[in-house]
C-alpha cells in the first residue's frame, strides 16, 4: 500500500505530462481549473487506495497515468455539462410544470436571442434620446388585445397578486369568497400572500356557496378592495353558488374608494371556449365587463415567458409602476422580448396563434395525431423488430394548474421492448439520451403522446428508440 502511494505522480509532473496539455485544449480548461480537477482524482485515488478498495491499473504505470487523466475528463465534463437540459416531452400534458410550462414560439426565441446577445433599448426612448420605461415594450400590445387602459409586468403571477395588495390595499381590509382562498403551485396560498402583503383579509360566504349579500355585510370604512380569484387548478361541483364578475362589478361600483380586483390566474388571451375545450374566460371580456384590475400568468394559457401581467385602470396602474416593490419584482430584456414575441403572434390574428406551440397543442385534433402517430409507429416497424407497438386512444391534460376538469381527446403510442421493462426503458429514454425523453408508463406499458412532441423532434424520438 505504501509502495503505491509512494508511486502516485506528483501534481506538477502530471502538470507536465502531454495528456494534461491536451486535456486542457480539448476541454477549453485553463491550467488552475484543470489543476484543481486533478489534485481531487489523486485525493480519491489515494483514499480509495488507503481503504483497499483501488481497482486500478497500479499506480507508476503509464496505464495509471491515462486512468488519471481519465478520471480527470470525467469529472470535467461532469461539471461543465449544463444541469438545466434540454427534454422532449411525450406526456401529452401541454403545461407541463415540472419541465418548464410554455414553448415559445420560433418568433419569440429569435426575439430573446437578439435582446441577449446585443444592447437594446430597454429604457431608452430612440426617438427622442432619452431614459424611457421598460414597461412601454409590451404594454401598448397588452392594451391592444385586451383593451385596458394600462399595463405593466412583473417577474409572476403570485408576484403581481403580492405588489396589487401591498400597494393598493395594506393595512386595509380586502373581502375574498372562502371558496376561491386557492393554494397555487408550490404551497403558495391566497391567504398566504396578503397577511405578507399586510392586507387584512375578511372571508365571506362558505367554501361551496357565496352570496352577494355576503359581501354587502362585509363592507365597511376599512375595505380597500373586493378581491376575486379565478378557481383555475380546481373544479367546485355540486351544490354551490358565486357571485359573477359582472355582479361583483355592479356592486362595487356602487362603493366608494373601493377596487375591484379580479385574479384570472391562467390568463386565456384566445377564446378556446369556441372549440369546446374548457370554460377559461378570456382577459378582454373581464376588462370590458369594468374590472379596476386583473392579474394573469404568461407562462400559461397565453403561452410565453414566467411573467405576471397586470392590466386595467390607468390611475392604479401608475400606482403600481411608482410603488417601491415595483423594483424588486421587474423583469429583464430577456423576459420582456419573449413576451413581446408571443403577443405580437397575438396581433397577428388567428394565423399568428397557430405559432404559439401551447395553442397549436391544444387545437391539435384527434384524428390529426391518429394519423401522426400510425405514421411514426410504422417507422420503427421498419427498421426494428424490437418493439411491440400498439395504436390506442387516451386523453392529454392542460396542466399547469389550468382546465382541471378538461381532458383532451389523444392518441397514444404504446411501446414494449423484447428485452427491457417499461420502467427500464424510461430510465434509459431520460438518462442515457440527449435530449433526454419523459412519457408516461401506464399498466407496464411505456406511451408516447405526440401532441405534445413536434415535428422536428419527431426524428430525435425515433433516433432514440432505434439505438436501444
Amino acid at each position: 500500500m505504501k509502495d503505491w502511494l509512494r508511486s502516485i505522480p506528483a501534481v506538477h509532473e502530471l502538470q507536465n505530462h502531454a495528456q494534461f496539455a491536451t486535456l486542457s485544449k480539448e476541454m477549453d480548461i485553463d491550467f488552475t481549473e484543470l489543476t484543481k480537477q486533478l489534485k481531487d482524482v489523486i485525493e480519491k485515488i489515494r483514499i480509495s487506495i488507503l481503504n483497499d478498495y483501488w481497482n486500478g491499473a497500479i499506480p507508476g504505470t503509464e496505464q495509471f497515468i491515462c486512468e488519471i487523466f481519465q478520471e480527470v475528463k470525467k469529472n470535467a465534463v461532469k461539471q461543465m455539462d449544463y444541469t438545466l437540459k434540454r427534454v422532449i416531452n411525450a406526456t401529452g400534458t401541454i403545461l407541463h410544470t415540472n419541465l418548464g410550462r410554455a414553448r415559445l414560439s420560433d418568433k419569440a426565441v429569435a426575439h430573446v436571442a437578439e435582446a441577449a446577445q446585443n444592447y437594446t433599448n430597454l429604457e431608452y426612448k430612440l426617438e427622442e434620446g432619452e431614459r424611457g420605461s421598460r414597461h412601454t415594450h409590451v404594454e401598448t400590445l397588452i392594451k391592444e388585445l385586451t383593451g385596458a387602459e394600462s399595463a405593466m409586468i412583473v417577474n409572476n403571477n403570485a408576484a403581481a397578486v403580492y405588489l396589487v395588495l401591498r400597494a393598493l390595499a395594506a393595512e386595509k381590509e380586502v373581502i375574498v369568497s372562502r371558496g376561491q382562498l386557492v393554494e397555487i403551485g408550490g404551497s403558495f396560498r391566497i391567504s398566504s400572500i396578503m397577511e405578507e402583503s399586510g392586507a387584512k383579509l375578511v372571508e365571506v360566504g362558505t367554501t361551496n356557496k357565496t352570496h352577494l349579500y355576503d359581501y354587502e355585510q362585509a363592507i365597511n370604512s376599512e375595505t380597500a378592495m373586493v378581491m376575486k380569484v379565478h378557481t383555475s387548478n380546481f373544479k367546485v361541483v355540486g351544490f354551490t353558488e358565486s357571485v359573477e364578475t359582472d355582479e361583483l362589478i355592479k356592486f362595487t361600483r356602487r362603493l366608494e374608494n373601493v377596487i375591484f380586483y379580479e385574479d384570472l390566474g391562467s390568463g386565456a388571451l384566445y377564446d378556446f371556449r369556441k372549440h369546446g375545450i374548457g370554460e377559461e374566460p378570456v382577459v378582454r371580456e373581464i376588462i370590458e365587463a369594468g374590472v379596476d384590475l386583473v392579474t394573469f400568468s404568461g407562462d400559461k394559457l397565453l403561452g410565453g415567458p414566467q411573467a405576471g401581467i397586470i392590466a386595467g385602470k390607468k390611475k392604479l396602474i401608475d400606482r403600481l409602476k411608482k410603488h417601491q416593490l415595483a423594483r424588486v419584482v421587474r423583469v429583464d430584456k430577456m423576459t420582456l422580448a419573449a413576451l413581446e414575441g408571443t403577443l405580437i403572434d397575438y396581433v397577428r390574428g388567428d394565423k399568428g396563434v397557430r405559432n404559439i406551440p401551447v395553442i397549436r397543442d391544444l387545437l391539435h385534433s384527434e384524428e390529426e395525431l391518429e394519423k401522426r402517430s400510425s405514421f411514426f409507429a410504422s417507422k420503427i416497424l421498419e427498421i426494428t423488430d424490437h418493439y411491440e407497438i400498439k395504436i390506442i386512444h387516451g386523453m392529454s391534460q392542460v396542466g399547469g394548474g389550468t382546465m382541471p376538469e378538461v381532458q383532451l381527446p389523444t392518441v397514444l403510442i404504446s411501446l414494449k421492448h423484447n428485452r427491457l421493462s417499461s420502467e427500464h426503458l424510461a430510465k434509459k429514454l431520460r438518462t442515457e439520451n440527449k435530449p433526454a425523453i419523459i412519457a408516461r408508463i401506464q399498466k407496464d406499458q411505456y406511451l408516447l403522446d405526440l401532441r405534445t412532441v413536434s415535428l422536428d423532434e419527431e426524428e430525435l424520438l425515433l433516433q432514440a428508440l432505434l439505438k436501444l
